[in-house]
């Protein structure tokens, strides 16, 4: 199969561009031709780097509570019974979010054209993840779409929860260190070269601490385009060494050993993963295509990475718990409950059990979260307060043995 460049406009008149593979150029206007595009121009191309891609940068998946109120939705429509082309078309009319909308219409295009729902919802990666995809193809084989999209309506709630306790969490440190910043960035500015032209002008010695200050103001005040450049530089530097497998499992690994805050990220995603597992078994997903795909909806390489040496045992004949063991990633009573799930037939049961744990062990680091920084954030405080103050009062000192004529 070959990659192709193209460009069209649609039924509505819109211009289109984009990549599709087909096995030739009249393949690939018949492909256009079946989602609604008028092909202007089909020429033959390469495919996008898998390694860097820069429009990434600047894109965004599409907020979970559109993702909850299409499945809620979805969900009444399908139980009613109202066919499942016209309840797709009637969301897609009725979206508020524009990529939903966007996405719908162009899902209801490959509907009309004869395929399944999860076929068509899988060209659209932005807004349907792999395991989305997944669960819809596991509905419509078994006939129970309906519970399937009530299944991901309640994960993806749960997943929003999790994410407010962190973001309320987060609320109170992030403030203190925004003000810390707007304060130090007043004082170098405009203080500090207030107190520097009054010292000059007696001529006196300056101590080590005011001689720091008056260095890091004037470096603030003339190269700030500079600081400012270099930190839009790292910035971009740094998603792009995300984006490489290396530099994306490197910088996971160190987001789980972050002080205080890592071990509360790595119990948060050890319960999606628990959570998400037990779901695609419930629903009938073979056991090591559910490790894959659950690994994969963490959005941590160095997890993925681990969770998918223990699928690669698992295939290899190993029990899920000798596997959970060896990979490092559980605790202890969570091994001891896989254990016991994997014994009894009730995994899924007892992986829920292991989700309900974690997120319990989180929301009690979450409430007691600020209690643990704040002495951090008082200390950083005080270093600030006693350079400022030695800074500023030991010339001033000098300036008043001076003036005695001392």
């Amino acid at each position: 199969m070959a990659i192709f460049n193209y460009r069209g406009r649609s039924a509505q008149g819109d211009m289109k561009r984009g990549q599709l593979e087909a096995a030739s150029q009249d393949a690939a206007a018949d492909i256009l031709m079946r989602q609604g595009i008028i092909p202007l121009e089909i020429r033959e191309g390469k495919a996008k780097s898998a390694g860097l891609d820069i429009d990434r940068l600047f894109k965004s998946r599409i907020p979970l509570e559109v993702l909850v109120i299409f499945c809620r939705q979805l969900y009444s429509l399908t139980k009613a019974g109202v066919p499942l082309l016209r309840a797709v078309r009637g969301l897609g009319q009725s979206a508020s979010h524009p990529l939903m909308r966007e996405t719908l219409d162009a899902v209801v295009v490959e509907l009309t054209n004869g395929k399944a729902l999860s076929v068509a919802m899988q060209a659209h990666p932005r807004v349907f993840s792999e395991l989305f995809v997944s669960m819809i193809s596991v509905g419509e084989n078994t006939g129970r779409l309906d519970e399937t999209l009530l299944q991901l309506a309640q994960y993806f709630e749960q997943e929003m929860e999790t994410r407010r306790r962190i973001k309320s969490a987060m609320r109170y440190p992030t403030f203190v260190l925004i003000a810390i910043t707007l304060a130090m960035s007043v004082l170098n500015i405009k203080v500090i070269p207030q107190f520097a032209s009054m010292f000059s002008r007696f001529g006196v010695e300056l101590p080590l601490p005011t001689r720091i200050l008056i260095a890091t103001s004037n470096f603030f005040v003339h190269y700030w385009p500079l600081m400012l450049g270099v930190m839009v530089v790292t910035w971009i530097g740094l998603k792009i060494w995300r984006q490489t497998p290396a530099g994306g499992e490197r910088w996971d690994k160190f987001r789980l050993k972050v002080p205080i805050v890592g071990d509360i990220v790595n119990r948060a995603q050890l319960s999606r993963f628990s959570r998400t597992f037990s779901l695609m078994i419930r629903a009938g997903v073979p056991l090591n295509q559910a490790i894959q795909m659950a690994a994969e909806s963490l959005g941590n390489h160095y997890l993925e990475n681990r969770l998918i040496e223990m699928k690669n045992g698992i295939e290899s004949g190993s029990s899920i718990a000798a596997m959970a063991r060896q990979s490092g990633v559980f605790t202890p009573l969570v091994l001891q409950m896989i254990a016991v799930g994997e014994e009894t037939g009730q995994v899924d049961d007892l992986l829920l059990e292991v989700s309900d744990f974690y997120d319990r062990e989180v929301d009690y680091d979450l409430k007691t979260l600020t209690a643990r920084i704040e002495p951090i954030l008082l200390f950083i405080v005080a270093i600030m307060v006693l350079v400022l103050a030695l800074g500023i009062f030991l010339p001033m000192w000098s300036l008043l043995d001076v003036a005695r004529g001392v």
